[in-house]
């Protein structure tokens, strides 16, 4: 079992960027699949992002080019780096890791950006 912990959600504006960090209770070996979500209110969990075995990532359309997904093994902590971010990127973010027991969700962490 492992338990994952968002931070670094926040209130930005238009333009602006965040780093979003989910820290797991232990080690993630490198082949498990690990993700970001975000559901915005009234509207389904979407993937925004995936980082996959060999560092495969992967990218939803609407943020591409400005989101980047990163992993520091010797932290156990995935990242979300998000640029240009833009009022439809508001959401609860969270990260989810696929191991072969089943998917791993954190809590969450709010992102408004607002003017």
């Amino acid at each position: 079992q492992v338990q994952l912990v968002e931070s670094g959600g926040g209130s930005v504006q238009p333009g602006g960027s965040l780093t979003l960090s989910c820290v797991a209770s232990r080690s993630i070996p490198s082949y498990y699949t690990m993700n970001w979500y975000r559901q915005s209110a009234g509207e389904y969990r979407e993937r925004v992002a995936t980082l996959a075995i060999g560092g495969s990532e992967t990218y939803a359309d609407s943020v591409e080019g400005r989101f980047t997904i990163s992993r520091d093994d010797s932290k156990n902590t995935l990242y979300l780096q998000m640029n240009d971010l833009k009022p439809e990127d508001t959401g609860v973010y969270f990260c989810k890791v696929e191991t072969r027991f089943g998917p791993y969700w954190g809590q969450g962490t709010q992102v408004t950006v607002s003017s």
